[in-house]
């Protein structure tokens, strides 16, 4: 059971506002903000090297840290400066022919169809998306009939950016090992709010954030790659840290995941990530997960009491992520108004996911993601004043 009074007092942040945009960037807990303003302090003090040789031992825990999370090995993990960069190091180290076929989930994300599409033009590829089932998730029986032996990647995106949805990615992780494909898994919105086990998932690569439900900074991020698949991965981008100089006419790969790393980065968010993750475990992730879900399922109830609100998510165990609209006003308008009333939401656009909203005629819609930290008093605020907003 998850001690509210106790994270609550860790978090500064809901002294101000009602915080409900924890799928866009969550509030941090003061040990993680300590540890950053701490770390940038002692830059400051003695040098930005100096300071990170001194703290080096603490740099590389990191790594255990993150490893622990999703149930990897440290060798299999590379910090990185945000999820896309971490997914398209990833996704652009695969080689592709013409003729190959990309598999992907109805509600993927834009930032990743684009790559898609990219390759799609580059080199021949072609991109299949695999049908959902009744409830609006994709249908792993209808991804095994669309397996041959053209598909180069199946890539999906565990819990999308608007929708509530969470796809079965444990169960696309069986198809893909049995057909030796390899797996891409954007887990932005899963790392932080659900228990991870890559092999339990069975996926080959994953790529996570820290800012959103992991509570950690902007700016931070990490990929997961197999050990298995990492011999067969060269980065599209590659500097002196990721593959060593070791005679003028060659170079050598890192054995280990961090061939995906570049040799400068912001150590004091490093640092921020790594308590964030000890924080997130330390709460316990079975835990976090049955908060979230309580959360989420609270306020779609709540929502959907009142007239004119429309509640536009999928699945029959969707996230903590709520997307709704209200009859007759704009999802800009609606934020706008919420933040005069220090509630924070976000808008989606369509273009975020294209193809799940043009298959439901949505139009940009308002986004509310409680964590843990939020009672259910800050989810009744928010559907006062959008009842106020719809009548």
């Amino acid at each position: 059971m998850i001690d509210l009074a106790s994270v609550r007092a860790d978090t500064p942040g809901i002294e101000h506002r009602i915080h409900l945009n924890n799928a866009g960037a969550a509030l941090m807990p003061k040990p993680v903000l300590d540890a950053m303003t701490t770390y940038l302090k002692r830059e400051a003090a003695i040098g930005g090297y100096e300071a990170a040789d001194e703290a080096q031992q603490t740099l590389d825990a990191v790594y255990s840290s993150v490893a622990r999370l999703v149930g990897a090995d440290t060798s299999e993990i590379a910090l990185m400066e945000n999820a896309t960069i971490a997914w398209q190091m990833a996704f652009y180290s695969l080689s592709f022919r013409p003729g190959d076929r990309i598999l992907t989930a109805r509600a993927e994300y834009a930032a990743n169809y684009v790559a898609f599409l990219q390759v799609a033009r580059t080199h021949g590829v072609r991109i299949d998306v695999v049908p959902n089932d009744e409830n609006g998730v994709l249908d792993p029986e209808a991804l095994e009939t669309m397996i041959d032996d053209r598909v180069r990647l199946v890539a999906i995106t565990w819990i999308p950016t608007n929708g509530g949805l969470v796809n079965p990615a444990a169960a696309v992780g069986r198809i893909t090992r049995k057909h030796g494909i390899p797996y891409l898994l954007d887990a932005c919105q899963a790392v932080g709010q659900l228990p991870i086990d890559v092999a339990q998932v069975g996926c080959d690569m994953l790529s996570a954030t820290g800012r959103k439900f992991l509570r950690g900074p902007r700016g931070t991020g990490f990929l997961y790659v197999r050990q298995a698949l990492l011999a067969q991965l060269h980065p599209p981008m590659i500097d002196h840290f990721a593959a060593p100089w070791v005679a003028p006419d060659r170079y050598d790969l890192r054995p280990d995941a961090r061939r995906f790393e570049s040799w400068e980065n912001n150590y004091a968010a490093r640092l921020g990530l790594g308590v964030a993750v000890d924080y997130a475990q330390a709460l316990g992730l079975d835990e976090i997960e049955a908060r979230c879900r309580e959360l989420g399922d609270t306020l779609r109830a709540e929502l959907r009491r009142v007239p004119g609100i429309a509640v536009h998510d999928l699945g029959l165990h969707p996230s903590a992520i709520v997307s709704f609209t209200i009859d007759g006003q704009p999802a800009d308008s609606v934020k706008a108004a919420l933040a005069e009333a220090r509630i924070n939401v976000t808008t989606s656009k369509a273009s975020s996911t294209l193809l799940d909203a043009a298959a439901r005629a949505l139009p940009t819609v308002l986004r509310a993601s409680p964590h843990y930290y939020n009672t259910e008093d800050d989810l009744l605020a928010l559907v006062a004043h959008c009842r106020r907003i719809a009548s």
